[in-house]
């Protein structure tokens, strides 16, 4: 089995749509595909549809956090993948509407700082293109500093324009991770920490906030990313093994955003079988 966890949709920064996801993973050869957009759900229906024979799809969502540095009290940035959850959490609903709302205000105030220092950059056109219940990203961001013609791809206005030390960024208001661990499992899912020590994107949590998160409930560790070189993964196994957590493999497939292709980083499926054993909120899509 081929089994890719960790996939976006254009329902928060991918550039496939749900339906048009689903087809990159059959023409990928991939058995089984997560779905997992930017703190949205709003993909899940429309991916349910396009399943076909042949291809299994789990819901999931990937959960903007925060955890606090132990030694220096600063806040990191944590990716956590969330699968299996019932939508219709109450809890998971508000805190989704608040981060989707959180994150197209910041798109909008970097939009209008690009604005405002001449580059042609529109604020309304850069919110006119994404889709109505989106979760808002750099990328889009990106895509509109492409078309003007200011960066070559992604990769470059991340590293220029949209970078954290550039004048132009915005940060925002995540869910401290423990919270979003106990909402989720609440809700009858289950959870894996997104690319937890991918140190090119810039600050990762330590092992002890790792061993942490484990005894209070984490699932698991995305250990094969696109992001992990070879030693980095060796550690993570070491952790996850001591630690208790399943480890899941992803390819983190963003479409045309990134260059990563779907399915390029799998989970073995004694994992992925263990993983969906221990989800209850709501049950994978089999074509």
């Amino acid at each position: 089995m081929r089994i890719d966890l960790h996939a976006h949709s254009n329902e928060s920064d991918g550039t496939d749509s749900p339906a048009g996801l689903i087809e990159a993973a059959v023409k990928a050869g991939l058995d089984v595909v997560a779905l997992t957009d930017h703190d949205t759900t709003a993909g899940w229906a429309e991916a349910a549809k396009a399943v076909p024979p042949g291809l299994t799809l789990v819901p999931g969502a990937e959960l903007s956090t925060v955890s606090a540095d132990p030694v220096t009290g600063r806040q990191i940035s944590v990716h956590l993948l969330a699968y299996l959850f019932d939508p219709a959490s109450p809890a998971i609903m508000r805190e989704q509407t608040r981060l989707r709302s959180e994150r197209r205000t910041r798109l909008r105030r970097m939009a209008e700082k690009m604005s405002a220092d001449g580059l042609p950059v529109d604020p309304d056109d850069v919110m006119d293109r994404l889709p109505p219940d989106a979760a808002g990203g750099r990328p889009h961001l990106a895509q509109a500093l492409m078309r003007a013609g200011l960066v070559a791809s992604v990769s470059q206005a991340f590293d220029s324009y949209l970078a954290k030390g550039s004048g132009y960024y915005v940060g925002r208001e995540d869910t401290p991770i423990e919270q979003a661990i106990d909402m989720i499992a609440a809700a009858g899912g289950v959870t894996v920490i997104a690319h937890p020590f991918a140190r090119s994107r810039g600050a990762v949590i330590r092992p002890e906030t790792l061993a942490g998160l484990a005894a209070h409930g984490l699932t698991g560790v995305e250990i094969d990313h696109p992001d992990h070189d070879a030693p980095t993964r060796a550690e993570l196994r070491g952790l996850a093994a001591d630690l208790g957590l399943l480890v899941t493999g992803s390819s983190d497939y963003h479409g045309t955003n990134k260059p990563t292709k779907i399915g390029a980083e799998t989970t073995d499926p004694r994992a992925y079988e263990e993983l969906v054993s221990r989800a209850t909120g709501s049950s994978v899509v089999v074509g």
